[in-house]
């Protein structure tokens, strides 16, 4: 078999153009004695294979395979990989991670993607880490109860990282665009404004269509503020208070529901059209009410039951997305189940997402952004790239094992820049 390791290589090299592109990431640090190359091809490679720490990955720079790769004939320790860091240039870091995304979209990874035409971000906040030891200047916090070796409940003060994603979720490939920190004491939605206003400079008004949020966003500035970008929103609609709930409510009643069937799914849709949602600058809104019934496999007692499920959703849609049936919308309010159930998920079980190697605030960003890089890569390599995954040849697991034991067949490897 081929080694992993060297077609993955290969294919990155070929298509993002990836040895130049690293080439051109710099840092802050002053007479560098590790060049940045070095450092920042190390890390990623590292985010690829999945090393979990800072100390691991530093045991294996110590390997022949590596240092061949590589080009760097010494071990680089655990505390330059944090110094380095500490010193990243975001806005490289970010650039290269974009010029990636933007490759894809031209080369037509994403059409399956789409949603009757729309490429939708999903928005959605993940909490990294906590910690009751640690803090710096970027961390969030709280009270929260322990009970104290007297067996007291007392309140102690929690530190926490907390960030914004923005992904795009599709049946062949899902990718994340860029990611956000909320700053201590910031409401989440401030943060994905940012992000949101960043990625219209990076990757231009036209790269997506629309945006889905949770119900943390269904707030009439957000709503306006995504408008005046361009986009359309789809925001799940809980609050029970607002009068455009009541409204929906009230208008759906007695009205014949739009039935589809879906995965196993029985859907029925409804919608209430022109309604007035906190200011007139937003325009008329609309709801869409969605009851969906499907059976659930479950293990009781070590038994398999089937289990009848059902589900109420309801969401807030802006103007602009008036051409698009509740159908369409039904499907946009669902991709937002992407983020959590493939791309926090996949991050955190298999690439340590909830491990902070250094905490600093730089240093946490740009550690997040070369693995958020690595994820899509593996993902772009693994479901795209000879569709490893999608001809049913082997599994995402499976490949990634491969990926790392091609580090121990050193003498089929060649340096990463000889491309």
């Amino acid at each position: 078999m081929m080694n992993r390791l060297r077609q993955f290589w290969h294919a990155a090299a070929k298509l993002f153009d990836l040895p130049r592109r690293l080439r051109a990431v710099r840092d802050r640090r002053t007479d560098p004695q590790i060049p940045v190359p070095v450092l920042t091809t190390s890390l990623l490679l590292g985010a690829v294979l999945r090393v979990p720490s800072f100390l691991q990955l530093e045991a294996e720079t110590r390997r022949a395979g590596w240092q061949r790769l590589i080009g760097w004939s010494k071990a680089i320790s655990d505390d330059a990989f944090a110094y380095g860091l500490e010193h990243a240039r975001l806005e490289d870091l970010r650039a290269l991670l974009v010029a990636v995304n933007q490759t894809l979209k031209r080369n037509k990874a994403l059409e399956a993607a789409k949603i009757n035409g729309l490429l939708v971000v999903a928005l959605d906040g993940n909490e990294q880490f906590n910690s009751r030891a640690r803090c710096c200047a970027a961390c969030c916090q709280r009270q929260v109860k322990v009970t104290d070796d007297a067996g007291q409940l007392v309140e102690v003060t929690e530190y926490y990282h907390r960030q914004v994603y923005a992904q795009l979720h599709g049946p062949n490939l899902s990718i994340i665009l860029d990611l956000e920190p909320i700053g201590p004491g910031e409401e989440e939605a401030a943060a994905a404004l940012r992000l949101l206003g960043r990625m219209r400079r990076l990757y231009g008004p036209r790269f997506f269509d629309a945006v889905t949020v949770d119900a943390w966003y269904a707030k009439g500035p957000f709503v306006k503020a995504v408008q005046r970008l361009g986009w359309g929103v789809v925001a799940v609609l809980k609050q029970e208070r607002y009068e455009i709930y009541q409204e929906a409510t009230t208008l759906t009643k007695g009205q014949a529901s739009q039935d589809y069937q879906w995965q196993g799914r029985t859907v029925q849709l409804w919608e209430a059209k022109d309604l007035s949602f906190t200011d007139d600058a937003i325009g008329p809104m609309r709801v869409v009410l969605a009851e969906e019934q499907w059976k659930e496999v479950q293990r009781v007692g070590g038994r398999k039951e089937v289990k009848d499920k059902r589900g109420s959703w309801r969401w807030l849609v802006s103007q602009e997305l008036d051409p698009y049936s509740a159908q369409v919308i039904w499907q946009i309010g669902h991709q937002r189940w992407g983020v959590e159930n493939h791309a926090f998920n996949e991050l955190t079980q298999h690439y340590h997402l909830e491990h902070c190697p250094h905490h600093h605030p730089v240093a946490i960003m740009a550690w997040l952004l070369i693995l958020v890089l690595a994820f899509n890569l593996f993902e772009w390599f693994s479901r795209l790239h000879g569709k490893l995954c999608t001809l049913g040849h082997t599994t995402l697991q499976e490949i990634a094992r491969q990926l790392f034991l091609a580090l121990a067949r050193w003498e089929e490897l060649e340096p990463l820049w000889s491309g």
